[in-house]
């Protein structure tokens, strides 16, 4: 009996335990499966003990993440979206022997594990290919034996990009993955966190947010994934399954909005406990109409991967007080800091760091620098933003330091497509910026100075020239070509001010 199905009594049993799109599990039918993948991964040669999980929503996704966790593996959460190379970087980097793939990135993981030199490539429902383990056979040829449940567990190692351009691992947060010494006492503690009621995981799970659910899957909770989202049919199963909890974005919130009143009046969606939404600035409309929806069940987290969840409000406290995100959750408490480095009261904007009163920080593996940069002094870190904090504590985010853009959720580097559309033989300069867009919050825009002022790229030039290196959510959406981008004599761009083109000058996240 695998520890997920041991967090479940005897009479839930028969019940669904996940379902997708185009299969529905029991507990008994799911311990089956994670037994057998838990002893088909032990008997890899896991040197590093760690294993990269490269496809979209799935039943069989849902149970790679989970089948690590009983066996003691580190999974790497991979973006489908990503190309041959950048999945390979991954690979390399984090030093994964295995790569799991869905039948839709099966042809780009195989080329992805030829150029990291990783052997054993393991799909489901893929075709016959060289190089590729059926995951079908590979789980029926394994044992259903429990396995052992003393192995140390470890953290995901999940990759954000940065400045650079290239991206930087770090270890799921003790927040979320709770340094303990083996997989039963993970078990019995994610147990201990969760409620046995469905959730349903809209996002893709190798995001933070929609991965704890998997997670909750081996605490006992049962989960329905669906690979790509539809506001409707989020509905529809919101009702069909009872549903009492999720994590979305705002994009998520929009998209269901913006359905026919007529078409929302349908569902029945009082299930819904705790819908928690984290990822992007939320637009106060938008959460106030959700709340008027959905009731006040909407919590918000502000925070990030390397972080785990830094804040939280309730929806009671954001009535109070539209537009923050929220106090200091421990062990974390809010910093104001102004351009001088010193401390900031009540009210006065800042940039907004954290101190983490365990000490611990933040790490980026492999980067002492970019550690570095992220502190103020030791376990004091910031993750980009500024804001102010008011007389109670709650904070408010006001504008970004960093460059990072974030699009419906998804966090864009224009580092990384400034890097590949430089190398264009039409391109002199370029500068990627966030600018407004109505559903996904903000998206990529790129300012082009071209070579021959005469004879400029065009946009679906850039844009193909992109997309042949980088996934396609990393391009920028627009190219506008200009004289200048107001780059210094020591190669600095002032991206706050180029921002100005596309924002007013009041703009206030989350607002």
């Amino acid at each position: 009996m695998s520890l997920t199905l041991q967090a479940v009594a005897p009479d839930r049993r028969t019940d669904m335990a996940l379902t997708d799109e185009r299969v529905s599990l029991d507990w008994l039918q799911l311990d089956d499966r994670l037994n057998r993948a838990a002893n088909a991964l032990n008997g890899l040669d896991l040197h590093e003990r760690r294993v990269a999980v490269f496809a979209p929503n799935s039943a069989e996704t849902v149970i790679a993440y989970v089948a690590c966790l009983e066996a003691g593996i580190s999974s790497v959460p991979v973006s489908f979206h990503l190309t041959p190379s950048e999945a390979a970087y991954i690979l390399k980097d984090s030093g994964a022997v295995a790569l799991l793939v869905g039948p839709e990135t099966m042809e780009a993981g195989l080329a992805a594990a030829a150029e990291a030199g990783v052997a054993t490539v393991i799909g489901w429902r893929c075709p016959d290919r060289e190089g590729l383990i059926h995951w079908e056979a590979w789980l029926a040829a394994a044992s259903t034996a429990e396995p052992d449940p003393s192995v140390a567990p470890l953290p995901h190692l999940h990759y954000t990009s940065g400045t650079t351009g290239r991206p930087k691992a770090t270890e799921t947060p003790p927040q979320y993955f709770p340094r303990v010494a083996t997989v039963q006492a993970l078990a019995e503690t994610v147990r201990a966190r969760i409620t046995p009621s469905p959730g349903i995981a809209v996002g893709p799970l190798y995001h933070t947010g929609p991965l704890g659910m998997a997670r909750n899957v081996f605490g006992g909770m049962s989960l329905i994934t669906v690979e790509h989202f539809d506001a409707e049919r989020a509905l529809a199963l919101i009702e069909k399954y009872r549903v009492a909890g999720s994590v979305m974005v705002p994009t998520h919130f929009q998209r269901m909005l913006a359905l026919p009143e007529d078409v929302r009046a349908k569902y029945d969606v009082s299930s819904i406990q705790r819908l928690a939404h984290t990822g992007a600035a939320c637009p106060r409309a938008v959460k106030q109409a959700m709340i008027d929806w959905f009731g006040p069940v909407l919590v918000e987290a502000y925070g990030g991967t390397e972080a785990g969840s830094t804040t939280f409000i309730t929806s009671p406290e954001w009535l109070e007080r539209p537009g923050s995100v929220g106090r200091a959750l421990a062990p974390f408490e809010t910093v104001i800091y102004g351009d001088d480095g010193a401390v900031l009261g009540a009210n006065e904007v800042g940039q907004v760091y954290f101190r983490d009163t365990s000490g611990h920080g933040i790490v980026y593996r492999g980067d002492p620098e970019k550690t570095a940069a992220a502190h103020i002094a030791p376990g004091i870190f910031t993750l980009g933003e500024m804001g102010y904090v008011d007389d109670a504590g709650y904070l408010f985010i006001t504008d970004r330091v960093s460059d990072m853009i974030v699009s419906g959720g998804v966090n864009i580097y224009p580092a990384e497509s400034e890097h590949v559309l430089l190398r264009h033989p039409k391109v002199a300069d370029i500068a990627v910026v966030a600018a407004p867009n109505a559903e996904m919050g903000e998206e990529a825009r790129a300012l082009v100075i071209p070579r021959d002022p005469a004879d400029p790229p065009s946009a679906d030039e850039l844009n193909a020239f992109c997309r042949a290196s980088l996934a396609g959510y990393k391009c920028p959406r627009g190219y506008e070509m200009v004289d200048d981008i107001g780059r210094t004599i020591m190669g600095k761009v002032n991206k706050k001010a180029l921002r100005q083109r596309f924002w007013p000058s009041d703009r206030t996240i989350g607002g």
